[in-house]
């Protein structure tokens, strides 16, 4: 597939940055979860049984990587996944791993 740019190049690697962002257990348990809905730092934590600041570290590395969007709401805020793409690509590498 060739980028409308003509950078044949391109989509691949947008493609391995989009692997890298997800290549952690936690990052992958992050969006698995959202894909079921928005959630909340401490909702994920007590999902996912890891410490907040670890949980927020990586919510960091998903927001740069524009995979989740955060929506402030009153003293908290509120990740969900920017599109269903990626839960789609988690979910079935999940379902593989499990064959």
């Amino acid at each position: 597939m060739i980028s409308p740019s003509g950078d044949p190049l391109q989509a691949l690697q947008a493609a391995s940055d989009l692997l890298r962002a997800l290549a952690s257990p936690v990052r992958i348990g992050i969006v698995r979860e959202l894909s079921g809905g928005g959630k909340y730092v401490h909702e994920l934590v007590t999902v996912l049984g890891v410490s907040q600041p670890l949980v927020s570290q990586h919510l960091r590395v998903l927001r740069t990587s524009r995979i989740v969007t955060a929506r402030r709401q009153a003293r908290e805020t509120q990740y969900s996944l920017t599109d269903d793409h990626v839960a789609h690509i988690v979910l079935d590498a999940i379902r593989h791993a499990q064959e």
